[in-house]
């Protein structure tokens, strides 16, 4: 059970007003708990299971942002809730983390770095257009792309009726008949990799994001995840 707090403690913490005044709010009956008007002064409540409403608005205290990284195993879903009832990432995240949701997505055969956040203002940030933040992949793709397909990737190639904007692409290595490229691209249109490999003719087999703008997966383990850090935070928002 979370620590009990006095009732003009709490309104206080949820910016209604100084706790003096929500002393004379408590005791003119403005507040209910749990659908109850309280007009004692001493009335605790416990934060995380009551109900407080003032003047019949319900209160509750500011969220503090969370911002967290995860290595997305294959098999999961980016969204909150899937109509398929397919495993979603947030199925990887423990309870107590609270709300949190996806920044951009992954699709569901890919994998590796995904942020988490409840802040939409760094959601907005990394998603917009405009703001061309760049995401690196390390991608396995059918046969041995020649430098001509090479550039093309750099160059920008048409999918969906459009030009992609121009990327890195290197080739890393060469087994068989498989090849290891790493991309980079600043933009986040659907499935964007996946269809440029196949328009310079290389089918992906498995696809793997490494970085997202200053942020590196590192050593973190499949379907593991970790609070990102107070620097990585600042070097997200710029």
């Amino acid at each position: 059970m979370a620590e009990l707090l006095r009732l003009q403690k709490y309104m206080a913490l949820c910016g209604v007003a100084s706790r003096r005044a929500a002393e004379d709010m408590i005791t003119a009956g403005q507040v209910t708990v749990n659908g109850q008007t309280v007009t004692e002064l001493g009335t605790k409540i416990d934060p995380e299971k009551d109900r407080v409403t003032v003047s019949g608005k319900a209160i509750f205290p500011p969220q503090k942002n969370v911002y967290i990284m995860l290595n997305k195993p294959r098999g999961y879903v980016t969204t909150a809730k899937d109509n398929f009832d397919r495993k979603t990432v947030l199925d990887l995240m423990p309870k107590d983390v609270g709300r949190v949701f996806p920044v951009g997505r992954l699709d569901y055969d890919s994998e590796g770095l995904l942020l988490l956040t409840n802040d939409g203002d760094l959601t907005y940030r990394l998603t917009h257009p405009s703001h061309e933040i760049t995401k690196t992949y390390l991608v396995l793709v059918s046969g041995s792309p020649d430098e001509a397909a090479l550039n093309n990737l750099r160059n920008g190639v048409f999918i969906d009726g459009r030009k992609t904007m121009p990327a890195k692409a290197v080739l890393k290595r060469t087994e068989a008949d498989k090849s290891v490229l790493q991309i980079t691209i600043s933009e986040g249109r659907n499935r964007q990799v996946r269809k440029m490999c196949d328009a310079v003719g290389h089918e992906v087999l498995r696809l793997r994001r490494v970085a997202e703008g200053p942020l590196k997966l590192g050593d973190l383990k499949s379907g593991e995840w970790r609070f990102l850090t107070e620097n990585e935070v600042k070097s997200l928002k710029g």
